[in-house]
């Protein structure tokens, strides 16, 4: 009995994997792409309904896509992005396998051994090298002092979030002052519901800033190609994505001030909890300050990148979300809340994901079950990985950032392809 030995194995139909998947076809590498659910999964189902990417169209283009896409400064829904994957993968006729979960990735001799359960039938699949890029959000991340609040309280993830009307009446607590949170209180506030926001310390930075989208300015100034082994303050490394409006008229920020005169009552950082009242620190201020201070930074960087290039751009135009709260006027001093005084009868945890990779049984992590991703270039040989922050740089799990990770690691990949000899089966 034989069986195909494919030149690679991609995990995960998403974003990355199929722009890699377009690049391996070009360089006539034989693969497959298993994909846990359908393509664009995460996109699929862990978004809520009024969901938009903070990228505009014209930076989230495929590789081998029309580089001036419709409505390029756009903000695409997660339901037309996953349309746009769909249509991407029958166009250039991707190779991708839905509804197949990994089981385990092994290495017992020369090839990999990548075990696959689909439709409750699971089947051994070999090749010479293994792409995955899955991401690092397929596991939602609650803390465990969520398991000390009553069961009266509904609590959902943000994964779990749809819109408003799914939610009970009431007062609702978003706990995480990240991208996520500040949009699904900003979606909930539309709504016309009562917003307790508990944040963090995230910076943040304008949608617009001197006449162009900021995304634009921060790629030409370099902001994004910061290494991992240039940084001096490690604390850098611990900071989550600089939070930034993908709704509006896509000139407006967002920022926590702006959330305030919506009507969120903004809070700190969410500490601990019992059946009944939630505590807070009193660090919100803090907070307020770090966002306004990173926006500013990212503005006179932007600056001086016009003056040191000579360019010509118009002056900033006006955006109200933008003014720093010098003062921090819209933290609030609050560090406890009842939950039944304030009729909170929701929580919603903006806390992240995390994500699973018991299925490699393979010598890839350190002593503290941390992945070895050493800049892309695979420290178990053959094994390589995509989507991860700080992979290569700063941008590495941005959209645009992916894209030249994928290119640099199929190359990679390809040179390395080139050592193997190429049978066409393996007995089994």
């Amino acid at each position: 009995m034989t069986e195909a030995l494919y030149d690679v194995i991609v995990v995960g139909a998403g974003y990355s994997g199929l722009a890699a998947s377009y690049h391996l076809k070009k360089y006539g590498l034989g693969h497959i792409i298993f994909e846990r659910g359908k393509i664009g999964e995460s996109w699929r189902s862990q978004r809520w309904d009024n969901f938009r990417f903070n990228s505009t169209n014209k930076l989230n283009v495929l590789p081998g896509d029309d580089p001036e896409p419709a409505d390029p400064d756009s903000f695409s829904l997660a339901s037309t992005f996953v349309s746009s994957l769909e249509q991407y993968a029958r166009i250039h006729q991707l190779p991708v396998s839905e509804n197949s979960k990994i089981v385990s990735i092994e290495k017992p001799g020369e090839f990999f051994v990548v075990q696959v359960s689909s439709n409750n039938v699971i089947k051994n699949y070999f090749c010479k090298q293994v792409l995955i890029a899955s991401g690092v959000a397929n596991e939602i991340k609650i803390p465990s002092l969520s398991k000390n609040i009553s069961e009266d309280i509904r609590q959902l993830h943000t994964s779990e979030y749809k819109n408003a009307d799914q939610l009970p009446a009431g007062a609702i607590l978003v706990v995480g002052g990240a991208q996520s949170g500040c949009q699904i209180t900003e979606d909930l506030l539309k709504a016309g519901r009562k917003v307790y926001l508990s944040t963090s310390m995230v910076g943040r930075i304008p949608r617009w800033y001197r006449g162009r989208d900021i995304f634009y300015w921060v790629k030409e100034a370099k902001f994004y190609d910061l290494k991992e082994e240039e940084i001096k303050d490690p604390k850098i490394l611990e900071l989550r994505p600089p939070q930034v409006s993908g709704t509006g008229t896509g000139r407006d920020s967002m920022s926590l001030q702006s959330l305030s005169k919506k009507g969120a009552v903004i809070l700190g950082k969410m500490n601990d909890a019992n059946a009944r009242t939630i505590f807070f620190q009193q660090d919100a201020a803090q907070h307020v300050k770090f966002a306004d201070e990173f926006s500013q930074k990212i503005k006179k960087m932007i600056d001086d990148h016009i003056i040191e290039n000579n360019l010509s751009a118009p002056p900033a135009h006006y955006d109200e979300a933008d003014i720093p709260d010098v003062d921090a006027n819209c933290a609030s001093a609050i560090t406890s809340l009842d939950l039944k005084e304030e009729n909170i009868n929701t929580i919603i945890w903006s806390t992240g994901f995390d994500h699973d990779l018991n299925y490699i049984k393979l010598p890839v992590f350190d002593d503290k079950g941390k992945l070895i991703l050493n800049g892309g270039i695979p420290e178990f040989q053959g094994l390589y990985f995509l989507g991860y922050p700080w992979l290569r740089t700063r941008k590495s799990p941005i959209l645009f950032g992916i894209l030249e990770d994928v290119k640099f690691i199929v190359d990679h990949l390809y040179n390395c392809s080139k050592e193997y000899l190429k049978p066409a089966a393996i007995e089994k």
